[in-house]
């Protein structure tokens, strides 16, 4: 991806803010930026911090980490708790080091966290995230109360079942911990802030392309290596493209069944993030790619 005209001015030290569904190019968009302008670039991805995770979580190259720095890829091992809050905390020291910070990934919950502020919400009680993780997504969205299921993508598990295990835990409904919410660390005047806009079937072209891309550049050997000690409940499981391959290797459905499935898989969770992106990044520069 060349850094075209529609790309805003980029004031000398001002962090960059990159947003866009998976695979619509953020990191070589980030990289050209962070050459041509100065940077270092920073991981807002939840699936890409995971140390077992290069080609299956499409983390930039030992090539590409070489041409700029890289923080917070790759640094945690598969079985590490991790969320917004524990992101944000290791953010912080990064926003006032000596580089511009260039803040890439697709996960929007970042990136309203460092711009619109985060609740400070207890921890949630090992107990009570193991009765969550046994529980379907209907009966953990019928546990919350009506206000904050409202404000949530509905089909994203990992949304729902921590407002149910807040709720759970506290007694007090998400969105009442969210009406608390501190200043923020990072307010969007002070950035760059862009977000990719993205055509439909330009992007699943590109989905279907990248996953036969990861396979050849050892996904599948990830994977095995893993086998052992998967854990369908970890976050770091969920990956797109993690229980598909270990499916396969299971020799419960064909490598052709997996690619299929995670390339489904991702379609609906870039459907996801293009939603929330409209929803919640009206306010960010778009710029428009592919189509």
């Amino acid at each position: 991806m060349a850094v075209g005209p529609a790309l805003p001015p980029i004031p000398e030290g001002a962090p960059v803010l990159i947003a866009g569904p998976t695979a619509s190019g953020k990191s070589a968009l980030a990289l050209e930026i962070a050459e041509r302008f100065g940077g270092v670039i920073v991981n807002a991805d939840a699936s890409q911090v995971y140390n077992c995770w290069r080609a299956i979580s499409a983390r930039p190259s030992p090539e590409e980490e070489a041409r700029a720095p890289h923080r917070l890829y790759g640094h945690l091992p598969y079985d590490a708790p991790y969320s917004a809050g524990h992101w944000l905390r290791e953010v912080t020291p990064l926003l006032d080091g000596p580089d511009r910070p260039i803040i890439v990934g697709g996960t929007g919950l970042y990136f309203t966290a460092l711009t619109e502020g985060m609740a400070e919400i207890p921890a949630t009680p090992p107990d009570i995230r193991a009765e969550a993780d046994a529980l379907p997504l209907d009966t953990l969205l019928a546990g919350i109360d009506p206000a904050t299921a409202a404000g949530l993508d509905q089909l994203n598990r990992a949304r729902v079942q921590r407002a149910w295990e807040v709720e759970r835990a506290t007694g007090r409904a998400l969105h009442l911990w969210q009406a608390d919410t501190p200043p923020p660390l990072l307010p969007l005047a002070r950035t760059v802030p862009l977000v990719l806009e993205v055509d439909k079937f330009w992007l699943w072209d590109r989905i279907a392309r990248r996953f036969d891309q990861m396979l050849d550049e050892g996904a599948l050997a990830e994977v095995a290596a893993m086998a052992a000690r998967y854990d369908p409940a970890l976050p770091a499981f969920k990956a797109i493209g993690v229980p598909e391959l270990m499916a396969h290797l299971r020799g419960e459905i064909t490598l052709d069944a997996a690619r299929e499935r995670a390339s489904i898989a991702t379609r609906q969770y870039a459907k996801r993030q293009r939603s929330w992106f409209r929803a919640r990044m009206g306010d960010w520069h778009a710029l428009s790619v592919g189509g």
